[in-house]
């Protein structure tokens, strides 16, 4: 099986930033707004280069949605940047009425996504964002693994006309997809071939999606990795051609399974090819405050946990 190496760890939200500054000196259209957390979305370098572009609206997210959305009739491309909780749920009025029914070219950028915030505890931590956001009519809902992908998804968003939910994340993880690559909204990337089982994996949990596949393989277990990074447009022809050959599948989020990828991709196989599906992410469940390694093993989201399930989905095929 291919082999794919972490070049060192890395948060996720160091890639938005990154991809923000670039934004900065390359599109003059692109405008950022803050609600009081420029150093944790790592929006300070694009702050510095381009005061005249960066808004920093204060602890007031509802208003940030609303000015953002007023920015984008005189043709600017704004990206906001807040906690993923701070923006969704606090602000999903702002954002159904203000963003989502008249398809304002909105970037909803949200940092601090899932267990993984790790000791601000439940209140911060929403297990729910990928659910609300999908469900919203014309809402791109992106979810990306690794700093490369992160920043090659924040110039991507720029050209794309229409609202997006950027979810990304706080802790320091595998940095493994190719710096040099070329992002597709709504495109699945085959990471591994298989044909016992196929991993569907999204976010942090594609890093271990691929540790599970490697576990597997000395059980002589051949897993299909796929790396979900849109969940909305999903990806339904790679996810119904890999389980038409492996015929099961394991989802893996780190998000509450009612609402995110695997919930989407029951839907797909329901509709089309009903095949055994296993999922790997939060039941139904708050989270709570600790260490984020810590809270991904209590709550079933790592490694282990794919390859159980793994395991288990592959005795239900007929």
């Amino acid at each position: 099986m291919k082999i794919y190496k972490n070049t060192g760890n890395i948060d996720t939200r160091s890639g938005f930033g990154a991809g923000l500054a670039e934004l900065g000196k390359s599109n003059p259209d692109v405008v950022a707004l803050c609600a009081d957390l420029t150093g944790s979305l790592k929006m300070d370098e694009f702050k510095d280069n381009h005061p005249e572009r960066f808004f920093q609206i204060g602890i007031a997210e509802a208003n940030m949605i609303g000015i953002a959305a007023g920015m984008t009739i005189g043709g600017k491309i704004p990206f906001t940047g807040t906690f993923a909780n701070f923006s969704t749920g606090r602000v999903y009025d702002q954002i159904r009425q203000s963003v989502a029914y008249s398809g304002k070219n909105v970037k909803i950028c949200a940092s601090h996504a899932g267990l993984t915030l790790g000791e601000d505890g439940a209140t911060h931590q929403i297990l729910e964002d990928l659910g609300l956001m999908k469900m919203l009519p014309g809402m791109t809902v992106i979810n990306t693994c690794d700093y490369n992908q992160t920043k090659a998804a924040t110039l991507a968003i720029a050209e794309y006309e229409g609202p997006v939910y950027l979810r990304f994340g706080r802790p320091k993880v595998a940095n493994f997809t190719p710096e040099d690559q070329k992002f597709e909204i709504g495109k699945a990337v085959h990471l591994t071939e298989g044909n016992d089982v196929t991993i569907i994996a999204t976010g942090h949990l594609v890093w271990e999606a691929l540790e599970a596949a490697k576990i597997l393989d000395e059980k002589g277990i051949s897993a299909e990795v796929i790396n979900i990074h849109t969940i909305k447009p999903l990806d339904e022809t790679a996810i119904l051609k890999s389980i038409r050959k492996t015929k099961c599948v394991v989802t893996a989020e780190e998000h509450n399974f009612l609402g995110g990828l695997g919930e989407s991709v029951a839907r797909t196989l329901t509709l089309n090819h009903p095949a055994p599906q296993e999922f790997v992410a939060t039941n139904d469940t708050f989270g709570e405050s600790g260490e984020p390694l810590m809270l991904l093993d209590k709550y079933g989201l790592n490694a282990k946990a794919i390859t159980e399930k793994a395991e288990a989905v592959i005795l239900r095929k007929e």
